[in-house]
């Protein structure tokens, strides 16, 4: 039995899972190795403090990723395609580990930050 999303390790295990994935997918794994070159070491804690602020209203996270994604987007076109494939990962690696009512709360979540970031990503164009 999976078991539910409740604290600061889980979510360290649910990004760090999510981005082994998306470091190897076909799809966007591209655009975080050769586009941003994405230095992990930096990267992974702030999405630790970022998910622990989404789905328990806590931690330390401060940052801007919209403009961040704009910026992304001036170097390789973030098309539809990339949002839904991020959206279908994250929702894949929650399925994985966990059950239960913050685990649902995480997938509705990336739903909406992958829809919003489209949103403005195109509209900044």
């Amino acid at each position: 039995m999976k078991k539910e999303l409740s604290d600061k390790k889980d979510i360290e295990l649910l990004v760090n899972s999510f981005y082994e994935k998306v470091k190897q997918d076909e799809t966007i794994g591209y655009i975080f190795n050769d586009v941003a070159k994405v230095d992990w070491t930096v990267h992974l804690p702030i999405m630790y403090n970022f998910w622990e602020m989404m789905i328990f209203g806590t931690g330390p996270y401060k940052g801007d990723p919209m403009t961040k994604h704009i910026q992304l987007n001036k170097k390789t076109p973030l098309e539809s395609i990339h949002f839904d494939r991020w959206k279908k990962l994250f929702i894949e690696t929650v399925d994985d580990l966990f059950q239960g009512e913050k685990a649902e709360d995480a997938k509705g979540r990336a739903s909406h930050i992958a829809t919003l970031m489209q949103f403005k990503v195109e509209q900044s164009k």
